[in-house]
């Protein structure tokens, strides 16, 4: 096991209580990601696994040894874990390339650079090697300070939201690269992310946060088939949510439908079609049936009376 969190409690303030006996355990080798609305402490389990804060019980252990808070230890953080938070911490006057080869020894300079460059190709700035930081965007220097975490080749690296300052056609692009570097190179990867469906193809394992309890922690697929409430489910886009005494009247069998999971059909209830809207690789649709508004995806935009069924 290369993570334990044991019993753990934490509190900014005694108004501000956040996790309240927090259990967890992480293998070896997996790409992990946090989920959960801002505010539910996914940053703050980072940095307390990274040993930036101080807890009030429990204990954390990190390859068969405790982490300790800023209180007993000096120096925050470990040699075989890398964190790489919101604000980038670069050198501002040093270039892109030695940014990231700031913890690579110069023992032998050829097998540096090559290694450098070899990150860069990762993060996808092998041509901004010679710039330095203050003509970069934050996307980009977010970048610069992932490939120099990698440089270190940790044994756990934390992510605090690493897509987040990026655009689309380059976040595409990076969360492969990275994520096959990671896995090639057996480093354990936490990262926390509002976007849990962008990254899901490539995690081992979701762990949902709520007001910094553990909700579920699971596979992907288990977590997006079998969300233990409406809070988890949304956190993969919209979902329509049926009561327990709608889901007996509806005649369904669990309590959350995703749009896709609802079709047309040539029998089954009665729907009044309100909205449909073109939405990129499908229609999105507003339904009202048997009084409930629905959300569903079809290939096609449609209106009218229609009848749809619940399929799973």
């Amino acid at each position: 096991m290369l993570l334990e969190i044991n019993q753990l409690f934490f509190s900014y303030s005694p108004e501000k209580e956040l996790f309240r006996n927090l259990n967890l355990k992480i293998e070896r080798g997996r790409i992990i990601a946090l989920a959960g609305e801002s505010g539910c402490g996914k940053s703050t389990l980072l940095n307390l696994i990274y040993g930036l804060l101080d807890w009030e019980k429990g204990e954390i252990i990190f390859d068969g040894k405790p982490i300790y808070g800023p209180k007993k230890n000096i120096v925050p953080g470990e040699s075989e874990m890398k964190l790489v938070a919101q604000n980038y911490d670069l050198m501002p006057y040093a270039t892109v390339s030695d940014n990231v080869g700031k913890f690579i020894s110069n023992i032998n300079l050829q097998e540096k650079k090559h290694k450098v460059l070899e990150l860069l190709k990762v993060v996808g700035l092998e041509q901004y090697a010679n710039v330095l930081p203050k003509y970069l965007s934050g996307g980009q220097q977010q970048r610069v300070a992932i490939a120099r975490a990698l440089s270190v080749m940790p044994k756990l690296l934390l992510l605090d939201e690493p897509f987040s300052n990026l655009d689309y056609s380059r976040k595409i692009e990076l969360r492969e690269k990275l994520f096959n570097y990671v896995k090639e190179k057996n480093i354990s990867l936490i990262i926390s992310t509002h976007e849990i469906q962008e990254v899901m193809p490539w995690l081992d394992q979701i762990i949902v946060l709520q007001e910094g309890r553990l909700i579920q922690n699971d596979s992907p697929r288990d977590i997006f088939t079998n969300p233990y409430n409406a809070y988890v489910a949304k956190l993969f886009g919209e979902v329509n949510v049926f009561s327990d005494e709608e889901k007996s009247a509806f005649g369904v069998f669990k309590n959350f439908w995703y749009p896709h999971e609802i079709k047309i059909s040539q029998s089954g209830k009665d729907a009044q079609i309100l909205e449909s809207r073109f939405a990129g690789n499908h229609y999105w649709n507003k339904a009202l049936v048997s009084g409930k508004e629905l959300i569903m995806y079809t290939d096609t935009q449609i209106s009218g009376a229609v009848k749809v069924d619940f399929i799973d």
